[in-house]
């Protein structure tokens, strides 16, 4: 069984994504956190996470963490990623990539450092269901042009980048398909929606894992497709299965969660 490394591993999507491997008998033989975290230096076990006693280190000793893992797994901020994932290619760890937010330029940064090195599955969202709603998006090219496409996300309020990276992708498979050039990402006074706008809207509320909302109108009817994760599980489930699937890849590319659930 192959053993993974998380970065932000006392956090709550990585003792997610621990707990979730290790229900499935994968061990997490590396743990890293920021350096101002009151977990570092002490045990998965100690912090109750998993009954193991890898010991959570900081950034810094990120090559003692990935010395005996096979695949790294990330659901942390950009700054970390752009700092971490040079190291981690270099090693020629497989990589498990779910953070969001990159700028333009950082996603470039983060690709280049990663294409032709290791096989790495890189995606805005790990959850079988959005990913299953990505496909559809295709079948929905066949509504006609007076109908309009919205999308809707709401998330807990932690959440930094808004809006989401599941919504930014949906618009793009949106655009793609409906040949929008622009996107609206909120109105406010005098605004008509305009032919070739994509809208996207965002809301923080409360502790909500997910909600994305996809709403196409027409002028007598209204179809509204929507995915609602009720934990952060659903994310941690998806993650372990691509670190598997990863495992069993030899060609250094970046794929992403269709490849990994067979949808191409």
């Amino acid at each position: 069984m192959i053993k993974i490394c998380v970065a932000g591993a006392a956090g709550r999507m990585g003792t997610a994504i621990i707990k979730e491997a290790y229900s499935v008998g994968i061990q997490t033989v590396g743990a890293i956190e920021s350096s101002n975290s009151s977990a570092v230096g002490k045990t998965l076990r100690d912090l109750g996470i998993s009954d193991q006693n890898t010991e959570i280190l900081t950034g810094n000793q990120l090559d003692s963490a990935l010395s005996n893992a096979d695949v790294f797994i990330s659901f942390t901020c950009p700054e970390a990623d752009l700092i971490n994932i040079p190291i981690v290619a270099e090693q020629g760890k497989r990589i498990v990539l779910g953070t969001t937010g990159f700028t333009p330029n950082q996603n470039r940064i983060i690709t280049d450092t990663i294409y032709g090195k290791v096989p790495t599955v890189f995606s805005p969202n790990y959850s079988v269901g959005v990913n299953i709603f990505f496909k559809l998006i295709d079948i929905l090219k066949a509504f006609p042009s007076n109908y309009d496409f919205s999308i809707n996300e709401i998330h807990h309020t932690d959440k930094k980048d808004a809006p989401s990276g599941t919504a930014n992708k949906l618009g793009e498979l949106v655009s793609n398909v409906r040949n929008y050039t622009k996107t609206v990402t909120g109105r406010e006074g005098m605004s008509s929606r305009q032919h070739n706008e994509m809208e996207i809207t965002a809301l923080r509320a409360g502790g909500v894992a997910g909600i994305h909302t996809l709403t196409v109108a027409g002028p007598h009817e209204m179809l509204r497709i929507e995915h609602t994760a009720f934990s952060r599980d659903a994310l941690a489930q998806g993650a372990i299965c691509a670190a598997i699937w990863l495992s069993n890849q030899r060609t250094p590319k970046i794929y992403n969660m269709a490849d990994v659930l067979g949808l191409t």
